[in-house]
C-alpha cells in the first residue's frame, strides 16, 4: 500500500467519525427540546367521577 491509499482510507474513517459525532449530538438537541416541550405541555386532568359509574349494570328485557 502506498501513502496516498493509506491516508485516504484514514480521511474517510475521519470523515464518517465526524459525521456521526455531528448526528450523536443533533439527535442528543432534538431529545433535550422535545423533553423540555413534554415538561411546558400543560397538565390535563379528567373530571372525577362517582365511584360507582361503571360497577354495576342492569338487564331487563
Amino acid at each position: 500500500m502506498d501513502v496516498s491509499s493509506i491516508m485516504s482510507m484514514q480521511l474517510m474513517e475521519l470523515q464518517q467519525t465526524v459525521q456521526m459525532s455531528v448526528m450523536q449530538k443533533a439527535m442528543n438537541m432534538e431529545t433535550s427540546a422535545v423533553a423540555q416541550m413534554v415538561e411546558q405541555m400543560p397538565q390535563i386532568t379528567t373530571p372525577s367521577l362517582d365511584p360507582n359509574v361503571g360497577q354495576n349494570f342492569d338487564v331487563s328485557i
